[in-house]
């Protein structure tokens, strides 16, 4: 085989684990399925200025940093395009008080909080309220300085 030719199979391997990696980043990080959706298809516009759990639908979405969002209207959709990173669930969708315990959950979409202009996203299934947990802690700003502190290691793993 010609040096062009090995040369040109190494950039295309390269390229291939490349984008592989970055798409597992993107898993680490943010609570996505498998086409990248995130919050379940739910809007984040919703969640932060009506305070509501809304689903969002396919006809309005945006995409960010490789994942997407969908929303309920073109106003939202107009509106996450403006400043999408107001708009980004904490944790990346995950679990805050998941995160605050030092792991990564999946969470109930409507299940959560928001508090100084962000939104916090909770597990919740037969076992565990995680929403309550966190609020029976009555201290939001310890919690969510311990879980922001996990939070910076738990995004470069899969838990």
């Amino acid at each position: 085989m010609s040096n062009l030719k090995i040369k040109n199979i190494t950039l295309a391997m390269a390229m291939v684990f490349g984008s592989m990696s970055m798409f597992a980043q993107d898993k680490m990080a943010h609570n996505i399925d498998n086409s990248n959706i995130a919050l379940s298809g739910y809007s984040p516009v919703s969640y932060l200025d009506l305070g509501l759990a809304q689903k969002g639908v396919k006809d309005f979405k945006s995409e960010y940093e490789k994942v997407f969002y969908y929303f309920t209207s073109p106003e939202q959709k107009a509106t996450f395009d403006k400043d999408p990173q107001k708009y980004l669930p904490q944790y990346g969708g995950f679990c805050a008080f998941g995160c605050y315990a030092g792991a990564k959950f999946d969470v109930d979409p409507n299940k959560f909080i928001v508090k100084d202009g962000k939104y916090y996203l909770f597990l919740n299934n037969i076992e565990l309220d995680a929403k309550q947990l966190w609020l029976a802690e009555n201290d939001h700003s310890r919690l969510k300085k311990k879980a922001d502190e996990n939070y910076r290691t738990l995004k470069t793993t899969y838990n």
